[in-house]
């Protein structure tokens, strides 16, 4: 299987297909005990896991957020890698997630949809190749799904990524990927294009 740059791929299957510790393989929160993961055609069991979490980004179902200030989790990911970031790169980052002027704000004071939003920057200040999506619209109301849902689209569209996310949604699968893959008890059913997929007999 192969995904490209530009292209969000939706996976969906029943609860316990995988789905999740298939996202969990792709950037080595476990380890797989066969097959190859190759990123830009290269073994990703040769970057370090560091360098490999930076390079494949990964947004949760919930949003675990640092306590403390927006600004303090959106820079954390470059501040461990010893790069600082300016107040106004940090605010770039929350204009495009659509939170401008927050950054001094507390992530306890922040509503479900928002804390998606600054996880999505947090992930993006890493400025990484590849987006992986655990049902990030999954805990949020119909208004803040579509909003992130076009948040996703734009950015994928303006970066060039390639974005894998998880939903049980297939109304979003098809709003959202150009192709689609089933799971089914930990194994690849079948893939193809989004709409050939979902309403295969």
């Amino acid at each position: 299987m192969q995904a490209l740059a530009g292209e969000i791929l939706a996976i969906v299957g029943p609860s316990g297909a995988g789905k999740s510790s298939f996202l969990r393989l792709l950037n080595r929160l476990d380890e797989p005990t066969s097959g190859t993961v190759l990123l830009e055609s290269q073994d990703y069991r040769s970057i370090t896991p560091p360098e490999l979490r930076r390079r494949v980004g990964m947004v949760m179902q919930t949003a675990y957020l640092f306590p403390g200030t927006i600004a303090a989790n959106i820079a954390f990911g470059p501040h461990q890698r010893g790069k600082m970031l300016a107040p106004a790169q940090i605010e770039g980052l929350l204009e495009r997630v659509g939170l401008p002027g927050l950054a001094d704000r507390d992530v306890s004071n922040l509503s479900g949809g928002e804390a998606q939003r600054v996880a999505l920057a947090r992930t993006l200040a890493n400025e990484p190749e590849v987006l992986l999506l655990d049902e990030p619209t999954s805990a949020l109301d119909e208004a803040s799904v579509r909003d992130i849902e076009e948040l996703i689209l734009g950015i994928v569209r303006e970066r060039r990524m390639t974005c894998l996310i998880i939903t049980h949604n297939r109304a979003q699968a098809e709003r959202l990927a150009g192709r689609t893959m089933v799971m089914q008890a930990g194994r690849l059913a079948r893939i193809g294009a989004t709409e050939q997929v979902l309403h295969a007999g």
